[in-house]
């Protein structure tokens, strides 16, 4: 299992919706990569390990898949259509990570 997040670094003048990502660009995530998806979760971030200083990611976004090829064939027919949307809730770029998951 794999495990792709998405990550909106935090900032000074960074814009995130928080209501409309959770309301429309992941259910619209959802639909689109179908069955392929197996598991998605959101973190919002409140605050850091230092007390009063913000959180480094205002969002970051879990995605979890059976493996690289899946995520792929799923997310990539759709990649504009994601990225295109990104203008109606943040003015921040997105860092991308795929992650192997390892049980303990």
């Amino acid at each position: 299992m794999i495990k792709v997040s998405v990550m909106y670094p935090n900032s000074e003048n960074v814009q995130f919706d928080a209501d409309y990502y959770q309301k429309k660009h992941l259910p619209m995530v959802t639909k689109l990569v179908g069955n392929a998806l197996k598991r998605l979760e959101l973190d919002l971030g409140i605050a850091s390990r230092v007390p009063g200083e913000s959180a480094p990611y205002v969002a970051i976004a879990h995605l979890l898949f059976d493996d690289i090829a899946s995520f792929q064939e799923a997310f990539g027919p759709h990649a504009a259509t994601f990225a295109a949307d990104v203008k109606n809730y943040s003015n921040v770029q997105a860092e991308l990570q795929i992650s192997e998951l390892i049980p303990f």
